[in-house]
């Protein structure tokens, strides 16, 4: 049996292309997690492919909705952009980068980031606006390593973004442990069949270009890694090239050619 997702719309307006939702999402399975949502739906004759946007530490889900999801919006596919726990209006006084996180409750985070994820594409595939067959993730930075993992784990998920993305550093804090929840090259190596694009930048010291060409190496077809004169922000050209390749994957030009 599904369990139900409940919603509480805070704000809707008008936007270039589409409408754009400020929502709240609660679960059984979370319990008394309540997620922050940005949704926009774009104008369209028909169901619409979508993708669920998850930003990098310390961001929020503005920054992906505004960037990327306008992008999206502006080739026919719908987001959701989610604020992950200890992020956007889930910042607690010291922020994320609050310390003295116990192992348990750095696991804790992680395991709640997921189950929220997979909600997220649970409730864009119940939407009478989206197309369930065609869903997507767009992952950065932080984003990226929740995002691959969502995917290995979600069949709807058709298509796989991840920009300033790679494997786990090795001096990161606990990573011997965070990859027993969240390890983007054993995920990504199950993407068997899913279109997979990365996005990164030469000069990024934040997510090395190391850390990318080990997690695509580990991919497997079909993948494409596109390198950029940037560092761990990438330009808008970036974005805009993303956004035209997933509508490819997803099929929303033509949707929109025929619309």
């Amino acid at each position: 049996m599904t369990k139900r997702i409940r919603q509480t719309v805070r704000a809707r307006e008008t936007v270039a292309g589409g409408t754009r939702f400020s929502l709240e999402l609660r679960a059984e399975e979370l319990g008394d997690a309540a997620v922050p949502a940005l949704l926009l739906l774009p104008e369209a004759p028909a169901a619409a492919p979508a993708a669920l946007l998850l930003h990098g530490y310390t961001s929020h889900k503005e920054m992906m909705s505004d960037r990327v999801g306008r992008a999206l919006l502006g080739v026919g596919i719908a987001s959701i952009a989610i604020d992950l726990p200890l992020h956007g209006e889930r910042m607690g006084p010291d922020g994320p980068r609050r310390s003295g996180l116990s192992p348990l409750e750095l696991m804790r985070n992680w395991k709640l980031a997921l189950a929220e994820c997979a909600i997220s594409l649970r409730y864009l595939a119940a939407r009478t606006e989206i197309d369930r067959e065609q869903l997507a993730i767009v992952g950065y930075s932080m984003g990226s390593f929740l995002g691959v993992t969502v995917a290995a784990r979600e069949r709807s998920v058709r298509a796989v973004v991840l920009a300033a993305g790679g494997d786990l550093p090795d001096d990161m804090p606990l990573v011997a442990m965070v990859r027993t929840v969240v390890d983007p090259v054993a995920s990504v190596r199950k993407l068997d069949g899913t279109p997979l694009l990365m996005m990164h930048g030469r000069r990024d010291r934040t997510v090395t270009p190391a850390q990318a060409q080990r997690l695509f190496d580990a991919a497997r077809e079909p993948k494409q890694l596109r390198w950029w004169d940037a560092g761990h922000h990438l330009p808008a050209a970036a974005i805009g090239e993303a956004a035209v390749w997933l509508a490819e994957q997803l099929g929303a030009l033509g949707r929109r050619r025929t619309g």
